[in-house]
């Protein structure tokens, strides 16, 4: 064990980080994901009421395995056929998967699973929202609950469907696919990630509007994934629109955790490192191919992430690349960006009629209320956006946003 003590958060942190890795040793070495998951959960339990007594051990991803794996194999003894597999395949695990790596030395392939566990959950044999649903929660880490608000269905219902993925990929085996098959999942893979990274720079719920550690995560995944197809426009493309978009976290919240909109945050603040990387990645992506959905986001957050004044942004070359995107994918979501870059070209009255069109399709999604009511502010129509700025409030389960909508609703009241 280490000698120093560790804050709770850090070992909330850390489990976090390594609990996907773990499932993913686990299931490569047993080949059961239900008891696999199970176990790695009662070793993460474990941990979290060891370590911050005794310390976090020098290795605490192989910690993790032999006490998952004690687990696990304790289920499966009772099964003969079952152990006798489980002593056929531990012949075959490196050992590597055990031990630290010696300082400064490369990570051993085999040493971090978690990108076979992300191909795997995205199988040809889910379907997509399958594919979704599992790979948030095994590789993701989000609960049953916040993926089912994420998908806007019921808890019961995604557990459900959690529970029928996992019994579909029961027995496949553990590695990475082949190219030709590697291909046809790379777009459950990309989607998947950027749902990750999106629960992390705004949580869909709870006190807290970033969750760094999925956010940071699902960049560290698309970063592997890049390793792997390092000539993939849309791999490129999507890491791109997680770095230029990450880029602006320091500056989203204010002293006491309240959310600064983008047009009022301090961009001194922003990550200029981070935006000249993604900017760069975003460039690299338009060369690689014909403009996907994530090449032409990542150009319009590049737009945004140089600008170095609110009024500096190139408003008309955003809704050129809006228009190319809607054409593309009708989306809600780049819909309302849509809206919203014709609102600063053509004026707030030319933003509320586009919105206005997408209050069907979008299902009554706060977003809309707040997009529209920030518009109407634009107008000069206090009363009816401050009504808007209330039913946006109604409307997310993020207590960051609820907060920031009603104070604006609040102000218009004066």
């Amino acid at each position: 064990m280490t000698a120093d003590r560790t804050t709770d958060d850090d070992i909330e942190d850390l489990l976090r980080r390594h609990a996907p890795q773990v499932l993913g040793a686990l299931v490569r070495r047993y080949g059961h994901f239900d008891p696999a998951e199970d176990a790695v959960q009662e070793a993460l339990i474990a941990a979290a009421a060891q370590w911050p007594e005794d310390g976090v051990p020098e290795n605490p991803r192989g910690w993790l395995i032999r006490v998952a794996s004690r687990r696990l194999t304790d289920r499966l003894r009772s099964d003969e056929a079952r152990r006798r597999r489980e002593e056929t395949v531990a012949a075959l695990t490196p050992v590597d998967a055990f031990v630290s790596p010696p300082p400064g030395e490369a990570r051993a392939p085999s040493e971090d699973d978690t990108l076979t566990l992300l191909f795997l959950c995205c199988h040809p044999a889910l379907t997509p929202a399958a594919q979704i649903a599992l790979t948030l929660r095994a590789v993701g880490g989000l609960t049953t609950a916040e993926i089912a608000r994420a998908h806007l269905v019921e808890e019961a219902t995604m557990a459900q469907r959690i529970s029928r993925a996992k019994r579909a990929v029961r027995g496949a085996e553990f590695r990475r696919p082949e190219p030709e098959d590697r291909d046809r999942r790379l777009a459950a893979v990309l989607q998947v990630l950027y749902l990750i990274f999106n629960e992390g720079y705004t949580a869909t719920a709870g006190p807290d509007l970033h969750r760094t550690d999925l956010a940071r995560e699902a960049i560290r995944l698309t970063r592997s994934v890049r390793r792997l197809l390092p000539h993939e426009g849309r791999v490129t493309g999507l890491l791109a629109l997680m770095v230029l978009t990450e880029a602006r976290t320091p500056a989203r919240t204010g002293p006491d955790g309240e959310l600064i909109p983008l047009d009022e945050q301090d961009r001194a603040r922003w990550d200029r490192t981070a935006i000249a990387e993604g900017t760069a990645l975003a460039e690299e992506a338009l060369a690689q191919g014909p403009a996907g959905d994530y090449q032409l986001q990542a150009a319009i957050a590049a737009l945004h992430d140089e600008a170095r004044r609110a009024e500096d942004t190139d408003w008309p070359q955003i809704l050129a690349l809006y228009e190319l995107l809607v054409h593309r994918t009708p989306d809600p979501a780049a819909a309302l960006g849509r809206a919203v870059a014709v609102a600063m070209v053509h004026g707030p009255r030319a933003g509320l009629v586009e919105v206005d069109a997408l209050a069907g399709a979008s299902g009554g999604h706060y977003r809309l209320d707040a997009v529209r009511a920030h518009l109407l502010e634009r107008a000069g129509e206090s009363g009816a956006a401050r009504t808007a700025y209330l039913a946006a409030a109604d409307g997310t389960l993020s207590e960051p946003e609820a907060r920031y909508l009603r104070a604006r609703a609040d102000r218009l009241r004066l």
